[in-house]
């Protein structure tokens, strides 16, 4: 990648001391790419980003930016996805009764159900039941248990599979099951794991009869297509049931091991037909990197499963693309926000707000909602841990009230509002998460597990420190420089 960019670079420089004609052009063209990005319809902050460097340095800015968005490989999968999608829109049909239950019963969260089935292809389902877990530490036995339980097949796609305990006790379960003959797949990011695990492991995997495959496994050549990674986190046993949430397969994790003190994380169970959303999740990201052609039927939830499913509310699993133009968790997330009455609490490791969030928190503050913001007191990057106190003083003028995790770091990704709505999933307040990545979550509406996050929301309280304006003044002045530059290119980190 370094030749690459070196060669890129000097092939620059050549063209500009030998030819004026080229010399010229090259300036035309960030002009015109300047313009072209200004008229161009995505977020504010994206513009920016790209728009500061190409006129700081106009002679090779404009091709930069043709060389890194005109890549045919990002074109092909999202025709390829697009195509997937639309072959299996289908398989995720939307119960009328259930969504004019929900219109019946509060017309704004049928509204936000609608949009989940129509721009983001998932159905609002009932008769299903929501576990939800504090930690990292609560859900691994779970994990355990039910893939025991396991007797036709087991998907398992994470950002994150580190050697390790917890990794080791799975895998253990996962060679049984496959030399039983259960189907049994894996899916993890090639950057997540990278470093992690051996780069052929795949194999390895296969060599134990598990099928696996890497997510866009980091190749050494200059693409923007090494952004957009797999960010999931999602488990589903014989079609009834499912895990997901903000927990990756790592023993910091459970804390097993400790990395940046105690690690506090959260997830959820589901059981019954809202599981269908995670397989069907999981199925098109397989199909697109197996061209293969699955009976999607065969994976249904009553297919390995006799009997009536428990019903706990309204339940919505969901995932987000970054290459469909639709931030579906950022709308979400808005959603929630924008509709609170009584309160919002959010917990995330991150907290990289573009305009429309900051407004939309300090609007929702200014109202007489109580947001309260759980962040990490211990980052896993110095730098986000930056950016996000950029965020605090402004925050706490409007009302804001921002709460450290004194313990560790905080890897849930939680929102909840009002006793009745909530949401755990992957996608963090970040760009990448909002922007960049495949996601997934779970919103819940009047399901038991609302009262269950917000409980933990106020237990983890305990244990935190709200930061104070004078916290924030306090923060020395070559911090609050780098801060700046940071916050100006944050869309890119």
């Amino acid at each position: 990648m370094l030749i690459q960019a070196a060669a890129l670079l000097f092939a620059l420089i050549f063209l500009q001391s030998k030819f004026a004609v080229v010399y010229v052009t090259l300036i035309a063209l960030s002009f015109i790419i300047v313009y072209y990005i200004i008229n161009k319809n995505f977020n504010p902050a994206f513009k920016l980003a790209w728009v500061i460097p190409i006129l700081l340095f106009p002679i090779f800015g404009g091709l930069v930016y043709v060389f890194f968005q005109a890549q045919l490989g990002i074109r092909m999968f999202k025709k390829a996805l697009a195509q997937k999608v639309e072959q299996t829109e289908g398989m995720l049909k939307q119960n009328a009764d259930i969504l004019n239950e929900m219109d019946n019963d509060n017309k704004h969260i049928g509204n936000l159900a609608r949009y989940l089935h129509n721009y983001a292809g998932f159905p609002v389902h009932k008769n299903t039941s929501v576990t939800y877990f504090s930690s990292g530490e609560k859900e691994f036995p779970a994990i355990l248990k039910e893939l025991k339980n396991a007797e036709h097949f087991i998907f398992l796609e994470y950002f994150i599979i580190a050697d390790g305990k917890m990794w080791n006790d799975i895998l253990t379960i996962l060679k049984q099951k496959a030399a039983d003959g259960i189907d049994v797949r894996v899916i993890y990011d090639g950057i997540g794991s990278e470093m992690i695990l051996p780069d052929d492991y795949e194999k390895v995997l296969q060599k134990y009869g598990i099928k696996c495959h890497i997510f866009n496994k980091l190749r050494p050549f200059l693409s923007t297509a090494q952004n957009n990674r797999d960010h999931r986190k999602i488990i589903v046993i014989d079609g009834h049931t499912a895990f997901s949430g903000g927990v990756n397969i790592g023993d910091e994790y459970i804390n097993e091991v400790k990395r940046f003190g105690y690690w506090k994380d959260t997830a959820v169970m589901l059981k019954g037909e809202a599981v269908w959303n995670f397989t069907m999740m999981f199925l098109q990201m397989w199909e697109l990197m197996n061209d293969c052609n699955d009976d999607y039927l065969s994976y249904a939830p009553y297919v390995h499963y006799d009997g009536k499913f428990e019903s706990d509310g309204f339940v919505i699993p969901y995932g987000d693309s970054p290459i469909d133009n639709e931030p579906v968790g950022k709308h979400v997330y808005l959603d929630i926000i924008n509709k609170a009455r009584d309160y919002v609490y959010i917990t995330s490791p991150y907290l990289v707000l573009d305009n429309e969030m900051f407004t939309a928190l300090t609007y929702a503050a200014k109202s007489n909602v109580d947001v309260k913001i759980i962040v990490p007191n211990i980052q896993d990057k110095w730098y986000m841990a930056i950016i996000a106190q950029s965020y605090f003083k402004d925050l706490m003028m409007a009302g804001v009230k921002i709460y450290k995790f004194t313990p560790g770091f905080i890897h849930a990704k939680n929102f909840v509002s009002d006793d009745t709505i909530a949401v755990c999933g992957s996608i963090n307040l970040d760009y990448r998460s909002l922007y960049m990545h495949y996601e997934c979550a779970t919103l819940m509406y009047k399901s038991s597990a609302v009262k269950c996050i917000k409980e933990d929301f106020i237990n983890t309280l305990e244990k935190c420190h709200q930061v104070t304006i004078e916290d924030v003044d306090n923060i020395k002045l070559p911090i609050r420089i780098i801060t700046g530059a940071l916050r100006l290119i944050s869309p890119l980190l």
